[in-house]
C-alpha cells in the first residue's frame, strides 16, 4: 500500500513530540555526599546555599535549563568550599534520572586543607603602645601552620577595625592588605597592616533636646574633657539616659571631623522625648484577695527639673492598696534618685484584719553595672487582729509603730535579662529599729536571695534558688505582720498556698502567723523543645518559715513554658508532701524572674 501524502508530516510531527515529551524535567532532590554533617555543617549549608539547583527543587525545567544547572553545580561547590580554606576539591556530579524526575547526587573530596605559609600582621603608629590592640594582634586567627578560612580571618580583621574605632583612632587605615593563595601548593601568605594615625580625646559632649533644663543632664558625663575617647563612656552615658525614662530616641553620634586642634571629639546627644503620661488598667484575681481591678497614672516628667511622680492603685475584695512616690534625679556620686513613697494597705481575709500606712525616703545609686543599692528611712504604722473562730468579734487590736533605716542590695549578673541561660542574681536587705527612738521594740533583721542560673546544653536550663532571713527582736508580739516571714506559694515552696507553711494560730483555724526565720531552697529544671518557645518544666521547692525549730516542707511539681512576646509566661501544678491544705496548687506568673 502506498503512503498516503500526510505520511511523512505526521511521523515528523510525532517524533517532535516524543522529543519534547523528554525534553523536559523536575529536579526531585539534592543530596551531598563526602562531608560530615556535624564537623562539616557550615560547609553543606553553604553549598546548599551557594546551588542554584536548591531553588528549581519541584519545579518543571526544560532540558537546556537542567544542562545548564547542572554544569554549574560543580563550579557553585567548589566556590563554597573555598571560604573553609579548601581549594582543591575532588568534585562528581550525578544526575540519574527516573521518567521525568531527577536525583542529584554531588559527591566532595574535600582535598587538602589551605594552610598560612607566612603571615605578617602589624599595626603601626601610636596604637603600637595600646594594650588591647596588641592582645587583639596576638588573639588574630589564622595564624601560620593553621588552616586559612575567610571567615576566621574576616572576622579577626574586623575585631581591631572596630578596636580602633572603639578607641579614638579614627584615623586609622590599612597600609598592606592582602592574602595570597597559591593552588598547588595549598598554602596561604597573609600580608595586614594599619596605620591607626593619633587616638583621639573625648569632646564636648552636646545635648540637644527643647524641654529640661540646661546642665540637667552634665553630671551624667563622669569622664574629663581631654580624657582618651573610649566608645564605653558614650555607652554607659546611653544606658543611664535609657534609665531615666525621659525619652522615646537617643541618638549619640561622635564628631571626628569637628575635632579641635588638641585633638577633642565634640559628642551630639540628640534627644527626643517620650509620651509623658502613661496610663495603666486591669483586672486582678487571688484565691485571698478575690477579684479586683487595678489601674496607675506614671507621669514620665512632671517638669523641666526631670521629677517624676507615680501612682498606683490595687483594689480587690479583700485585699487593698495605694502607693503615690515621688522622685528626683540623684546624678552626683551614683546614678539614681531621691524617692518619698506614701502607702496605704487594707487587708480583710477571713483570718485576718490589717491596716497599715508608710512613709519612706529613699536614695536609690547604681555602684557598677552590676551592683544596684537602696538606702531608705521607714516610718510604718500597722494596726491588725487575728479572727477569733470565724469571727472577729471578741479578737483584739495590736498596733505597732517602727521607724528604721533599711538598707537593699541587688545584684543582676546574666546573660539576658528577659530569659537569662547563665549568671547569678539576688539580692540583700538588712533593717533595723531601736525601742524609744520611734519604734516600739528592738529589732534586727536580713534577709537574702540568690538565684544561679546554669545552662544544660543548648535547650536546657537549671535553676537553683536560696533564700534566707532572721529577725533578732526580743517582742516578736510587736513585729507587724508585714514585717515577718512567710513561706509557701509560687515565689516560695510551691505545692502550698500562700503563708501556709510556718507558724499558724490553733487548730480549726490554722491561720499563719509569720515567724522570725525562713529558710527556702529549690532546685528547677527547664527544657526547650527543640530550642523553640515552648518548654517544660520540673521542680522541686523546699523550707520553712518558724521562730526556733525549722519544720521542713516540700513540694514538688512541673509546669509549662513559654517564651512570649512579652515576656516567659511560666504555669505550675505542684503537690505538698508535708499534709497540705490542698492536695494540688497552680501557679501563674508573666515576666522574667530575676
Amino acid at each position: 500500500m502506498q503512503p498516503t501524502k500526510y505520511a511523512l508530516p505526521l511521523m515528523v510531527l510525532a517524533l517532535f513530540a516524543a522529543s519534547a515529551a523528554h525534553a523536559r524535567g523536575t529536579i526531585e532532590k539534592v543530596d551531598i555526599k563526602g562531608l560530615d554533617k556535624g564537623d562539616d555543617a557550615e560547609m553543606i549549608e553553604n553549598i546548599e546555599v551557594s546551588l542554584s539547583l536548591y531553588d528549581t527543587i519541584g519545579q518543571v525545567q526544560g532540558e537546556s535549563r537542567l544542562e545548564y544547572l547542572l554544569s554549574q553545580a560543580e563550579r557553585q561547590t567548589r566556590q563554597a568550599l573555598e571560604p573553609f580554606g579548601y581549594y582543591n576539591p575532588k568534585i562528581t556530579v550525578e544526575s540519574p534520572r527516573e521518567g521525568d524526575t531527577l536525583r542529584v547526587v554531588i559527591h566532595v573530596e574535600k582535598g587538602p586543607a589551605t594552610v598560612v605559609r607566612r603571615e605578617h600582621i602589624d599595626i603601626t603608629g601610636p596604637a603600637q603602645l595600646d594594650q588591647y590592640l596588641q592582645d587583639d594582634l596576638e588573639n588574630f586567627r589564622p595564624r601560620k601552620g593553621q588552616r586559612f578560612e575567610h571567615t576566621t580571618y574576616e572576622a579577626s580583621k574586623i575585631v581591631i577595625t572596630r578596636r580602633l574605632a572603639e578607641r579614638g583612632y579614627f584615623d586609622a587605615d590599612y597600609t598592606e592588605r592582602r592574602v595570597e593563595i597559591t593552588r598547588a601548593e595549598n598554602v596561604a601568605d597573609i600580608d595586614l597592616t594599619w596605620d591607626s594615625g593619633r587616638r583621639y580625646n573625648m569632646g564636648e559632649i552636646r545635648f540637644n533636646q527643647d524641654y529640661f533644663v540646661d546642665k540637667l543632664f552634665d553630671p551624667l558625663v563622669y569622664w574629663d574633657t581631654g580624657s582618651y575617647y573610649h566608645e564605653g563612656k558614650l555607652d554607659r552615658l546611653r544606658e543611664s539616659l535609657t534609665k531615666l525614662d525621659y525619652f522615646s530616641t537617643i541618638d549619640i553620634q561622635p564628631r571626628p571631623d569637628q575635632a579641635d586642634d588638641n585633638g577633642n571629639v565634640p559628642v551630639d546627644v540628640n534627644l527626643t522625648r517620650a509620651k509623658r503620661t502613661i496610663y495603666t488598667a486591669g483586672v486582678s484575681y487571688g484565691s485571698e484577695s478575690g477579684a479586683g481591678v487595678r489601674g496607675g497614672i506614671e507621669r514620665r516628667f512632671l517638669n523641666n527639673r526631670g521629677h517624676k511622680m507615680n501612682t498606683q492603685l490595687d483594689y480587690a475584695q479583700k485585699r487593698k492598696s495605694l502607693v503615690v512616690s515621688y522622685r528626683v534625679p540623684a546624678f552626683r556620686w551614683l546614678d539614681g534618685w531621691y524617692g518619698l513613697t506614701a502607702s496605704a494597705y487594707d487587708e480583710q481575709t477571713d483570718y485576718i484584719d490589717l491596716r497599715n500606712f508608710k512613709l519612706i525616703g529613699s536614695r536609690s545609686g547604681q555602684l557598677n553595672e552590676n551592683w544596684t543599692l537602696i538606702a531608705s528611712v521607714n516610718a510604718l504604722r500597722e494596726r491588725w487582729r487575728y479572727a477569733s473562730g470565724t469571727e472577729f468579734t471578741n479578737a483584739i487590736y495590736n498596733t505597732s509603730t517602727l521607724v528604721y533605716p533599711q538598707l537593699v542590695a541587688d545584684y543582676v549578673n546574666v546573660d539576658d535579662n528577659l530569659f537569662p541561660r547563665k549568671g547569678l542574681s539576688g539580692s540583700a536587705t538588712v533593717r533595723g529599729g531601736v525601742e524609744g527612738a520611734g519604734s516600739d521594740t528592738s529589732f534586727v533583721q536580713a534577709n537574702v536571695l540568690l538565684r544561679w542560673y546554669i545552662p544544660i546544653g543548648d535547650s536546657n536550663r537549671l535553676i537553683l534558688r536560696g533564700e534566707g532571713g532572721t529577725t533578732w527582736t526580743s517582742d516578736l508580739v510587736a513585729m507587724p505582720p508585714s514585717l515577718r516571714f512567710f513561706a509557701g506559694g509560687d515565689r516560695s515552696i510551691r505545692g502550698y498556698a500562700f503563708r501556709e507553711v510556718g507558724p499558724r494560730t490553733p487548730e480549726p483555724d490554722k491561720y499563719a502567723l509569720g515567724a522570725k526565720n525562713l529558710v527556702v531552697g529549690s532546685a528547677e529544671y527547664e527544657h526547650y523543645f527543640n530550642g523553640g518557645p515552648w518548654g517544660a518544666a520540673v521542680f522541686v521547692d523546699t523550707g520553712s518559715a518558724f521562730d526556733n525549730t525549722i519544720d521542713l516542707h516540700t513540694g514538688v511539681g512541673f509546669g509549662v513554658r513559654w517564651k512570649s512576646p512579652v515576656g516567659p509566661v511560666r504555669v505550675d501544678i505542684a503537690h505538698g508532701l508535708n499534709n497540705p491544705d490542698s492536695q494540688f496548687q497552680l501557679y501563674l506568673n508573666i515576666g522574667a524572674d530575676l
